[in-house]
């Protein structure tokens, strides 16, 4: 059995304050990938760097304050990768995988995205290279026997069902038609499963991500763009998904909640 969450903190230093650190000692998880670090693991405070009874891979930004991944697991990787041989992103801090000793557990940070701005075109040269990347990660995995998960935020709602107010919405980054269409791929082209999704297949929801902005979050007015993208092999092995809400606005300490999956042999 395994468990593994992950998370956008927006900020690992900012979250820490708002009680990102209660959670991690309080959570079952063997696995923990977080994504929007924001920090050099210099910058971190040490009981998040280096927490008793965890292994911890950095992987930052060489743009000072910006994105970054991590990956926290409680047994020690056998190796450690950091990129997806990305001549442009493997120093942009958004993507990192662990070996374990049967699954490879990989933290993603897509990028956001802004329609009609250079944002929009470097989020979609990462998905051209991203999407070639998972195929052959895949079989890869599968040559060695092995299983593989891609957490994080993908920064793409998939479908009607995940986000509250799509139609007002079709126009905007993370729910065009084309970004839908790519992940559409990642399913069916690369064949990778989403495992939520497929122990809950209704909807609406459960969303991942909600605005600080008006009361988004006390009206659920979310978007679904926290994801746990697996192997076939291992999504079927997921007994349990769940977005780890918070009770109230008080409590968050991002304005992403954590997705955690526990998968059983």
């Amino acid at each position: 059995m395994i468990t593994v969450s992950t998370a956008n903190v927006n900020g690992i230093r900012a979250a820490s304050r708002k009680g990102f650190d209660r959670w991690l000692a309080q959570s079952a998880a063997d696995v923990v990938c977080l994504q929007e670090v924001r920090a050099e693991p210099k910058e971190i405070p040490a009981e998040l760097r280096e927490p008793e009874g965890w292994h911890v891979l950095f992987a930052p930004s060489s743009a000072k304050g910006r994105s970054g991944v991590a990956i926290y697991s409680r047994t020690e990787p056998r190796e450690v990768r950091i990129g997806f041989s990305s001549a442009e992103f493997d120093t942009s801090g958004r993507y990192a995988e662990i070996d374990l000793p049967t699954v490879t557990v990989a933290s993603l940070y897509l990028p956001s995205g802004e329609v009609e701005t250079e944002r929009q075109v470097e989020k979609e040269r990462f998905m051209a290279e991203f999407l070639d990347y998972l195929k052959a990660a895949r079989s890869r995995a599968e040559a060695q026997g092995r299983e593989l998960v891609v957490c994080g935020d993908w920064n793409i709602a998939h479908r009607e069902a995940d986000l509250k107010n799509w139609k007002t919405n079709q126009n905007a980054s993370g729910f065009l038609p084309h970004e839908r269409a790519w992940l559409s791929r990642v399913f069916d082209e690369a064949g990778y499963v989403d495992v939520l999704r497929a122990l809950h297949p209704e909807g609406p929801g459960p969303y991942s991500w909600w605005s600080y902005r008006g009361r988004a979050f006390d009206n659920d007015a979310g978007w679904r763009i926290d994801y746990q993208i697996a192997t076939p092999g291992l999504a079927k092995l997921a007994t349990s998904a769940v977005v780890e809400r918070a009770v109230d606005h008080p409590s968050r300490w991002s304005d992403h909640a954590p997705v955690t999956v526990t998968y059983e042999a």
